[in-house]
């Protein structure tokens, strides 16, 4: 799920170390084809799904790998966070200066993006006057960043990875507050499938990984979340 252009070496080096420990697998990584049958295939061997999606529509049909560890700031490892983004030069600096406002989102089907947010403004009392779907984080940021929107909740490691690679972007945006972490994006298998080799044979490529590929991929171990406890987080209702 996290796999920019600039991560598809580093990326392809973890994939073909995991495959390496376990022995088999594909040559090489799909990155084409609609996500939610690559999800659910009964052929499918590792993937990586959001939380929302899994909790929503993936559950019953799946099987848990393991989560990664991000070493996110402020989360317990394998888990992670939105932070909350408005201009830099925004008109305020507090989440109740922005009721009202008009608030970027990537998808109705992203915890980082949608659920996450929306669950922290609504105990927070926020509302906004337009829900603007942007496709992608990076274009929720753009859309903040460009006066489309007015604030976004971004996933923590995107963000992080956004500043890596367009720091001009990250420039013009300042974060002003961050949801309750909850479980990351968690590694999945075919139901049906024993995740235990698959899950050994991640932790065997993290470690195997050159410093440089962990440190790209913000890797530092895999641990295991039980399902209830993405079951447990809350939905809020879609725009």
């Amino acid at each position: 799920m996290y796999n920019p252009s600039t991560l598809d070496g580093a990326n392809d080096r973890f994939w073909h170390a995991i495959r390496t420990a376990l022995g088999y697998g594909p040559q090489t990584l799909s990155r084409n084809g609609d996500l939610h049958e690559i999800w659910q295939s009964p052929d499918l061997l590792f993937a990586q799904t959001c939380s929302l999606p899994y909790r929503a529509l993936l559950h019953p049909d799946i099987t848990l790998v393991g989560t990664p560890d991000y070493g996110l700031p402020g989360c317990p490892p394998g888990y992670y966070n939105s932070r909350i983004i408005v201009r830099i030069d925004a008109p305020g600096a507090q989440l109740a200066d922005f009721s009202g406002a008009r608030f970027a989102y990537n998808g109705a089907l992203s915890q980082s993006g949608w659920a996450g947010p929306m669950h922290h403004f609504a105990q927070a009392g926020i509302t906004f006057s337009d829900h603007i779907e942007t496709g992608g984080h990076n274009a929720s940021a753009n859309a903040v960043a460009e006066g489309r929107a007015d604030i976004a909740g971004i996933d923590a490691l995107t963000l992080m990875l956004m500043g890596e690679s367009d720091p001009d972007l990250v420039a013009q945006l300042q974060v002003i507050d961050c949801t309750a972490p909850t479980p990351a994006l968690p590694f999945i298998t075919a139901s049906g499938r024993d995740p235990a080799p698959i899950a050994d044979a991640v932790r065997t490529a993290i470690s195997t990984l050159s410093g440089a590929d962990r440190q790209a991929l913000h890797l530092h171990g895999l641990v295991n979340i039980p399902a209830a406890d993405y079951l447990a987080i809350p939905t809020p209702p879609g725009p």
